[in-house]
Parts: C-alpha cells; structure tokens; sequence
C-alpha cells in the first residue's frame, strides 16, 4: 500500500518535473519562435519600406513625365490659338489696309467723277447755246429761201417727197423688171432640174391591172364539187360573192371574172377555203363567203397601217387608215390605187425636201390625195373624187394645207398652199409613166359599175352583179317585196333603162333571181 502511494506520489512528483519542464522548455521556444518573428517581421517591414519608396519613386517620375507631356500638350494649343489669332490679326490688318485703299480710290473717282460732272453741265451750256444759235440761223435761212423760192417750207417738202417717190418709184420698177426676167430664164431651169431629180430618185415599177384571178387546184375532179349538182354550188358562190366563176378545159385552174378586186379576192380565199375543207354545198358557201368577207375587211386595215408605217406618217384617223388600205383593191385608169398614191407620195416628199418645205406634210397630202376614188355604197358618186376626198380630210381632222392640196390637185378649188401645185404635179408624173395606165381598162369598170347602179335604183334589188365583161347583169330581189310578175316587169324596166341611159357594145342580157327560204331550227 505505502509501495504504491510512493510510486503515485513518485509518478505525480515526476509528472509535476516533467510538466515544468515542458513548459520552461515551450516559453524558451515560444522566445526564439517571437524573436525570430520579430527579425522576419522587421525584415519585411524594411523590404516592404524599401519596396514602397521604389513605388514612390516610380509615381513620382510618371506623374513628373505625364505633367511635362500634357504641359506639352498645353503648349502646342496655346501655340496654334496665337498663330490663329496672330493670322487673324494679320488677315484683319490686310482688310483695314485694303479698305483704306479702296476708301481713298473711292475719294479719288467720286473728284474726278465731281469733275466730269462739272464739266459735263459746262458742256451742256454751251451745246444748249449753239442749238439756240443754229435754230435761230436755219429758221432765218428758211425763211430767206422761202422769200427766194416764193414757196413756204412744208410746199418744199412735199415737192421734195414727190420727186424721190417717182425716182423710187422708177428704180423699183426697173429692178423689179430684171428680177423678173432673172426668173423667167431659170425658174423653167430648175423646175426641171428638181422634177427630173426627184423622178430619178423614185424608180417603181409599171403598174398594171386586169379583171381576172385565177385559182389553181390540185386536180379537175375539185371542179366537178364546185360545180355540184345541177351546178347548185357554182350559182351559189355567184350569188354570194359577185363573181362570175369560168370553168373550161383549162388544166388545174378555174377563172375568177369581176371588174372588183376585192370581190375577186373574196371569191378567191372562199374556195380556198371550201376546197381546202372539203364541205362544198350553198349553206357552208355563205358562212364562208361571210367570214372572209370580215377577214379582208381586217386586212384593209392592216394593209393601211403598214403603208402609214412605210411612209414615215402619223397621227392618222382610223377611218383614213382604213380608206387607204381599200386603196389596194381599187385601180385608176388600170394602175392600181394604192400603188399609186405610194409613188406619189414619195415624189412629194421628196419635192417638198428640194424645195425647202415640210416632206412629212406633203407625203400626208400626196397618200390621201385619191381617197375620194374609194367611196362606200351610199355616198353620192356625182361628187368630184377630189372633193369628196377634201370633205373626208377635213371630216377627221387634217390640216387645212393637206385638204386644200386634196381638193385643189385636178383644178376643182383654188390651190392656197405651195402643196397643191406639188400634188399635181407628182400626181401627174406617176400617171404619166409608160405603161401605168390604160384607159380603156378605166371605161369598162365605170361601164360594169354604171350598170350595178342602175340596178340598185329599183326598189326590192338585194344585190346586183356585173358578169360576162358587162354582157349580163345579174339581180337578186328579195322576195317579200318582188314577186314573180314583178320579178319579170323588173327585168323589162332594168332593161329598158340599161337601152336608154347608157352606151355599150352587144347586148346586155339582164337576169332577176327570186329566192324563197324557209329555215326552221330543231333545238
């Protein structure tokens, strides 16, 4: 027991020892542990210090260098603002100087302009004086010469005035006499000059015309359909068209006869058409007369927009257009109209441009100049084709010199433009060519045309046709207003009238056709 307590009390004692020692142990290292805390902390302190005053150091120089560059900076503004202000103030001084100068220029004129004025009045005086003087003497020499002459002033004047005027009177006179006879010798000069020019610089050929087309066909069994039956088709294309249809030996052809060329070109396209299709009875013939009909009419006015294209004109009415392209199927004295108006409106421009004037006008003018020649059923054939032709210009609107030249080119008004005599003239030299015109050609279609209207002057004719050169006349009645008896007593009438008012060779055999149709639709 006493053996244990010591050995605790030894363990304890030896415990306490150590305990001591341990702590005497840690306060010697806690010592070192702070002195040599102390020295690392003096020694950054002293680095940080050091460290520090580079810094400073540092920022002092950047500060120093970045105060010089904007003092620089600074300087080079106030440098350029006193170079400003210094060009400025030299600018300025100029001006001063300048108006200074200009100032005293200005002292100086208005003296001598002071000066001059002066002067100027002196001389005004002295001018006023002499004008007084001078009237004073030419009022005291007149009336010394009127005392001397024993004629007052104004008596001397007019005297005066009469005998320049005989005296001017006499010059004019005479130069008026050598101009005249100037011209005499070389306006036919040059009138020929210019024709010839311009007939060389206008070639075209001879135009010619005739009363007959023919229509080629593949082979002559075609000719016995268009015949058909009891030559049922053939009467029918007659009737609907106007044209007498010649069948005989000739091979692969059929002849079309009509003195009118658009009924022959109808007549033409229809059994084109009829053949081409192969349906050849009279109903199918109708609506196919029918339908070219309107086609032609269209190319009428095809026709007329390209020669007014061609020639270079515009501004044309649509009714003219359609007027000139109807000038293709018409002749005059067998040249054909269209042609014909072509070349002479050529010629006039060209004329014109020789002459000094408006081609474009004159080439208007020389195409209209015939459209007289190409009236419509119900216009009165006893007007004069160029005045009719006038009175349609004026109608859509041309100028008053075109109409004049229309009107006036075969004499019947006054000629009032320098165009008129130029559209005779050209009219006149396409006509003259050789070869271009026939009149015999011209007699027999007014012949043809003469007998159609005796025809239509008969009340109930539908339609009537000249065939056979003008050796039958063909009629067709409408049948509510002309019966059979009628239809005879029409044809001895037309007849009798034909005898009496017109001149022909042969005979004249007149035909009255009377048709009745009943048509009734199945719907």
């Amino acid at each position: 027991m006493d053996n244990t307590i010591l050995i605790i009390a030894g363990i304890a004692i030896g415990a306490l020892i150590g305990f001591i020692i341990a702590k005497v142990l840690e306060r010697n290292n806690a010592s070192k542990l702070i002195k040599s805390a102390k020295k690392s902390a003096a020694a950054i302190v002293k680095e940080a210090n050091a460290e520090g005053e580079s810094i400073k150091k540092d920022k002092i120089l950047q500060a120093k260098e970045k105060f010089l560059e904007l003092k620089a900076e600074h300087e080079k503004v106030i440098l350029s603002r006193d170079k400003k202000m210094s060009d400025a103030e030299k600018r300025i001084r100029d001006k001063e100087s300048q108006v200074s100068s200009e100032l005293s220029k200005n002292k100086k004129l208005n003296a001598q302009i002071e000066e001059k004025s002066a002067d100027f009045d002196h001389r005004l005086e002295v001018l006023d004086k002499k004008q007084e003087e001078l009237d004073r003497l030419h009022k005291s020499q007149v009336e010394q010469l009127e005392v001397i002459s024993s004629l007052s002033a104004d008596e001397a004047k007019a005297q005066l005035v009469e005998s320049l005027k005989g005296e001017a009177k006499s010059d004019a006179m005479a130069y008026i006499q050598d101009k005249m006879e100037e011209a005499k010798l070389t306006a036919q000069q040059e009138a020929k000059k210019i024709i010839i020019n311009t007939i060389q610089r206008i070639g075209t050929e001879e135009a010619v015309d005739n009363c007959v087309s023919v229509f080629n066909i593949e082979s002559d069994d075609v000719k016995g359909r268009i015949i058909g039956r009891e030559g049922r088709n053939i009467r029918a294309i007659e009737a609907a068209t106007g044209v007498e249809i010649i069948v005989d030996d000739t091979p692969e052809a059929i002849i079309l006869s009509c003195f009118d060329s658009v009924r022959r070109e109808i007549a033409r396209l229809s059994l084109h058409k009829l053949v081409t299709d192969g349906r050849i009875h009279p109903a199918r013939i109708e609506e196919v007369v029918k339908k070219t009909q309107k086609q032609i009419e269209q190319e009428i006015i095809e026709v007329g927009k390209r020669t007014v294209i061609d020639l270079g004109i515009h501004g044309l009415h649509p009714e003219l257009i359609k007027m000139v392209g109807r000038m293709k199927y018409r002749s005059s004295y067998g040249q054909n109209l269209l042609q014909h108006s072509r070349e002479v409106a050529k010629l006039c421009g060209v004329m014109a441009a020789e002459l000094g004037l408006n081609p474009k006008l004159a080439k208007r003018a020389g195409l209209l100049h015939d459209i007289g020649k190409v009236p419509d059923a119900e216009v009165d054939m006893e007007t004069p084709h160029a005045i009719l032709g006038m009175q349609w210009a004026e109608k859509y609107g041309e100028k008053p010199d075109v109409c004049n030249a229309i009107g006036a080119h075969h004499d019947e008004i006054e000629m009032k433009s320098l165009l008129s005599p130029i559209i005779q003239v050209c009219d006149a030299i396409s006509g003259a060519r050789p070869g271009a015109r026939r009149q015999v050609l011209d007699s027999y279609i007014q012949r043809l045309k003469d007998l159609e209207e005796i025809a239509f002057g008969f009340s109930g004719v539908k339609k009537a046709y000249a065939i056979q050169a003008g050796r039958e006349l063909r009629v067709i009645v409408e049948s509510e207003k002309v019966s059979d008896q009628n239809a005879a007593d029409l044809s001895f009438n037309i007849s009798q009238k034909i005898q009496t008012d017109m001149t022909y060779p042969g005979q004249v055999k007149v035909t009255v056709i009377r048709e009745t149709r009943a048509i009734n639709i199945a719907k």
